[in-house]
């Protein structure tokens, strides 16, 4: 099986299919989608091919595209089901499920470029201020992360659901990435930190980091 995943560097959606290959153990070639050059490579004739959406990650498996984050991570579990991503219990698999699209659809579209983008155009900010992005984002953050922290305190052991590292750490971590780089205040969100610094130690985790990834720009 010949993978390949298009993505960015700071993608989080990107990120936590990276963890889910290195965790899997699965061989892939990266394939870097600039989100920022050329008015976002994304956008080109090239990758709306892949994804008419013209959105990453796009993972490619023997030329076929599969794309939006959580259906990669269901291919990844069925394909390659050890170790698994996802408790066996349905209570517990459901749980987990439910954290990780709290992040993925209730918190991370609202922070993403393009909404970025629309927000700057709606407030008419002038060329370089972000500070109505920036409120934007922290606000929608905040929100997310504090029901995710309250979903955490009622599911959680070691990490999110449970003792041992599912979709919903996949989510997580790259969402507390994003919530440093706008400036939100992680202090009231002590389980999800404490489930992160467990995570920051998983050999997975770590080759999955976007500075360790080849096309990342550790000065953007």
């Amino acid at each position: 099986m010949r993978l390949a995943l298009h993505g960015y560097w700071r993608s989080s959606c990107t990120w936590r299919v990276r963890i889910a290959l290195h965790a899997k153990g699965l061989d892939y070639e990266t394939v870097p989608v600039h989100l920022l050059r050329d008015g976002g490579e994304q956008k080109a004739a090239a990758h709306r091919a892949l994804n008419p959406a013209a959105q990453v990650p796009v993972l490619v498996v023997d030329g076929e595209p599969i794309v939006q984050s959580l259906a990669i991570l269901r291919f990844l579990e069925d394909v390659a089901p050890t170790p698994a991503l996802l408790p066996t219990d349905p209570l517990r698999r459901a749980h987990a499920i439910a954290i990780a699209e709290q992040i993925n659809a209730g918190t991370q579209p609202l922070q993403n470029l393009s909404v970025l983008s629309a927000v700057d155009a709606l407030a008419g900010a002038p060329a370089g201020d972000t500070s109505a992005r920036k409120a934007w984002a922290q606000r929608f953050i905040r929100d997310g992360l504090a029901a995710v922290e309250g979903m955490v305190a009622r599911h959680g052991g070691a990490f999110c659901v449970g003792d041992a590292p599912s979709w919903a750490d996949l989510a997580l971590v790259p969402q507390l990435y994003n919530a440093r780089r706008f400036g939100v205040d992680l202090a009231p969100l002590p389980r999800l930190l404490e489930v992160e610094s467990r995570c920051a130690t998983l050999p997975a985790f770590v080759a999955a980091r976007p500075e360790r990834q080849p096309d990342a720009e550790l000065d953007a």
